[in-house]
């Protein structure tokens, strides 16, 4: 059997095969690029340009389908850790540090860009979205095509969801705003708090330390990191056709 590989990735390339595999793994992964340029021997440069590509397969086939959950949680996470485009870099103007000193929700031009979650209670499988604003506009689009219609959506108190249950959509919230903050809450009496984005909250800290290692990430290319760790939780495993998508594979022939 004959594989034929993306061409994109193809052009240029003579790894050896067992290089070429360490890269695949680490990728998926989420190796930090210096760390596997210092181990192979690779170029940096060189191997972000091929990070990216790699990355762009798996990112352009992410599925967004409706999830199958009745009960769904919302949240969004501001990226920090993320390098300006355009910027000259200065010594104390670190990129990892800039976006620290702001409060509030983010913007991609502020270069805090929300990170939309959609995770299905029952399932566990989650979509992400990197977006430029938390405005409903930017938000309500994505909840909507990942849910179901009668679903139950939580949320926090952002006033983004508002009018979600305009579109068939049962919103409960809690309030995180300091000094009010209710973290989970019962509604129905049967002492369980089912109303709560813990789920999510718990999901952000893996993005952030699976995020970490990378010291900065530009957000132009801040999709594709997400899009790899999206994969990686909702595959739990890698399969031969995460591979193949990893791969950038476009034809099988015997």
């Amino acid at each position: 059997m004959t594989v034929q590989v993306g061409p994109e990735y193809a052009q240029g390339t003579h790894h050896q095969c067992p290089m070429v595999i360490r890269i695949l793994q680490g990728v998926a992964q989420g190796v930090s690029t210096l760390h596997l340029s210092i181990e192979l021997g690779i170029d940096r440069k060189h191997l972000l340009e091929r990070r990216h590509k790699l990355q762009s397969f798996v990112d352009k086939v992410s599925v967004r389908t409706p999830l199958s959950d009745k009960v769904t949680e919302v949240d969004e996470m501001y990226q920090m850790q993320v390098k300006k485009v355009s910027s000259i870099p200065t010594p104390n103007d670190p990129p990892r540090y800039r976006g620290n000193k702001t409060r509030g929700h983010g913007t991609w031009d502020s270069d805090r860009p929300p990170v939309l979650g959609v995770i299905g209670r029952e399932s566990g499988q989650i979509q992400l979205e990197v977006k430029h604003n938390s405005a409903r506009k930017d938000l309500e689009p994505t909840v909507l095509n990942a849910t179901q219609p009668g679903s139950t959506v939580n949320t926090d108190e952002w006033g983004a969801y508002n009018h979600l249950v305009k579109a068939d959509r049962l919103h409960v919230t809690v309030c995180h705003t300091p000094g009010k903050r209710v973290w989970a809450r019962d509604d129905d009496g049967d002492d369980i708090r089912e109303v709560h984005v813990n789920t999510s909250e718990g999901f952000w800290t893996g993005l952030r330390n699976f995020l970490r290692p990378f010291r900065g990430v530009n957000k132009v290319y801040l999709q594709q990191y997400v899009a790899i760790h999206e994969w990686a939780h909702n595959i739990k495993k890698c399969t031969m056709e995460f591979l193949r998508i990893l791969c950038g594979v476009t034809q099988f022939a015997s």
